[in-house]
């Protein structure tokens, strides 16, 4: 069924890339958009659909879909180039430069990223770069545009308004240090979408941090003193119902930031009394229960924020700060499982690093919870004595899995690892049987049954000098043990009818290391190999003599 699905998301593809290509926007984001919904995880989709909406002047739902292409695949370039291009048509272009700076660091050689790099970079102003950008402001339908628009036509009436219009007009670069939310409306009306919220752009509010927007818009008497209102419009000298809830939500910000808790939450219940549709007041309101340890109520609010912001298509980045506020509530009350389902749901609208860490520490704590909480001592005994029965019997596949599951129950017996060690001998795995010795020796240092196994399974992988250093281990816990001392010789005896094994063993002594290292004997020994009869001279002098006879013992080097 899969396979089909994907079948018929590559057709819809075929058809969006068509309509794309003559420029039936619309026609080009649906047929994407029933291919996504058969194949989700298809980052190529979502770059396609990216396309077409930054076609249609869909900017911000470009934007998403730009970001689920980069979290789907990080490594392919045209999602960063998607998104800076869309960031690009809304003037946020030095976000568009991180976009793109972002997708070169993961393509070098992109040419596309490097263009749309440049193109950011020419409209940011600076030291240098003085050149205006390209303005809505200055085209010569804008105050048509302004004028069919209910909202900003309301925005009209205002002379502070006015007089922010014609600033732009003049110096449209005014724009990036411009954060009042009816010049972020009017933004939108003129790039051909409707923006509802004033919150439509802004990433405010961190999580319970608040941040403040810019002051709260003039009043008349503000105005008058700045400048003459226009003739051609009423005096309207009442701010906006919205005006009034941001200077709330400001009156907020402050009390917050003294903790003065109880006065913030006034404060952003009068903002939102005024102007409901705006998730900010919410994510805000949902801090306050936050830091006063009210984390039902804050958990409901950051619902309610999600709600409201998805009604009136607010940025994915807001409802993303609800849905991990909600997250780290969950996490407060110690209940792992919904956190991480909240955090998952942030991620998904938009992704931080912040978020993503958290839930790795999230995931990891539960899957720890989860292996303690399936350890029983008593059952891994009942599962041990199981596999030693089959292990008797001699049926080594069906004991191993016993031991498996003995080692789940209780991961910290010894004795476990050392009869699985013997069951994987027996199945020839000597590998995986040397490791689960070397764990049952790390679990108990003292269990020489963890040595004894280690010895033979290095006797049988023909490692006799490690063999023996295993039961010269086992014999320093035991002297008196037959089997270590039986392994030792064994090790010992097939040791001796190897030379390079009797060689690795002296090459690992420290005193023949400090014979070799000897600056004098290095030369002595290059004096012996020029001329066999030196070696005589020097069994004259007694030091030279003694460490020449060890050299002999091991095997480095021989009397020819």
């Amino acid at each position: 069924m899969a396979d089909i699905n994907k079948k018929k998301a590559e057709a819809l593809k075929i058809q969006g890339n068509e309509a794309l290509n003559q420029q039936k926007y619309q026609e080009a984001i649906e047929h994407y958009t029933a291919a996504i919904d058969l194949d989700k995880d298809n980052h190529v989709l979502y770059s396609n659909r990216s396309a077409a909406l930054t076609h249609a002047g869909k900017y911000l739902e470009a934007i998403k879909d730009a970001d689920k292409a980069i979290q789907l695949n990080p490594e392919w370039a045209k999602g960063y180039s998607r998104k800076g291009a869309a960031l690009s048509k809304l003037y946020r272009f030095e976000e568009a430069c991180e976009a793109f700076s972002d997708g070169l660091r993961v393509n070098p050689d992109n040419a596309a990223l490097k263009e749309g790099m440049e193109d950011a970079k020419s409209h940011l102003t600076g030291p240098g770069n003085s050149q205006p950008i390209s303005s809505p402001f200055a085209a010569p339908d804008m105050m048509a545009k302004l004028l069919a628009n209910p909202k900003t036509r309301e925005y009209l009436n205002q002379p502070d308004y006015c007089q922010m219009i014609e600033k732009l007009k003049e110096n449209p670069n005014d724009l990036k240090d411009m954060v009042d939310p009816r010049i972020i409306t009017t933004l939108g009306v003129l790039l051909g979408f409707d923006i509802t919220t004033p919150s439509a752009f802004t990433g405010e509010d961190e999580s319970e941090e608040m941040e403040t927007d810019s002051p709260p818009p003039q009043t008349s008497a503000d105005s008058k003193s700045a400048s003459s209102p226009n003739p051609n419009s009423p005096d309207s000298s009442a701010p906006s119902s919205s005006d009034k809830a941001l200077e709330e939500k400001e009156r907020g910000n402050a009390a917050y930031k003294k903790k003065d808790f109880e006065v913030a939450l006034g404060h952003y219940s009068a903002a939102i009394e005024l102007d409901p549709t705006n998730i900010t007041f919410r994510n805000n309101r949902a801090a306050v229960y936050f830091e006063q340890e009210n984390y039902d109520k804050c958990i409901e609010e950051c619902e309610k924020a999600v709600e409201i912001g998805r009604e009136n298509r607010a940025d994915y980045t807001l409802i993303a700060k609800a849905l991990a506020r909600a997250g780290k509530a969950y996490l407060k009350k110690d209940d792992d499982e919904s956190a991480l389902r909240y955090l998952n749901k942030s991620l998904s609208e938009h992704r931080t690093p912040e978020i993503s860490k958290l839930i790795l520490e999230i995931d990891k704590r539960m899957k720890e919870k989860e292996r303690l909480a399936y350890v029983n001592p008593e059952l891994a005994l009942e599962e041990k004595n199981k596999g030693n029965k089959y292990f008797q019997d001699g049926k080594y596949p069906e004991a191993k899995k016993h031991y498996d599951e003995a080692i789940k129950r209780n991961p910290d017996d010894a004795k476990i690892y050392s009869n699985r060690a013997a069951c994987y001998t027996k199945l020839m795995e000597f590998n995986l049987a040397l490791a689960d010795c070397e764990k049952c020796i790390a679990l108990d240092p003292k269990f020489i049954k963890g040595y004894l196994r280690k010895g033979s399974i290095l006797l049988a992988m023909k490692e006799p000098t490690k063999a023996s250093s295993a039961y010269q281990k086992a014999l320093e816990i035991d002297p008196n043990s037959e089997e270590a001392q039986k392994g030792y010789r064994d090790a010992m005896m097939a040791e001796g009818n190897d030379p390079e094994a009797v060689r690795r063993r002296a090459m690992g002594d420290p005193e023949v290391q400090a014979i070799l290292n000897d600056p004098a004997m290095r030369l002595i020994l290059e004096q012996m190999q020029k001329d066999p009869n030196a070696f005589k001279e020097h069994l004259k002098n007694p030091d030279i003599a003694k460490k020449l006879e060890k050299l002999l013992e091991c095997g480095i080097i021989a009397i020819r």
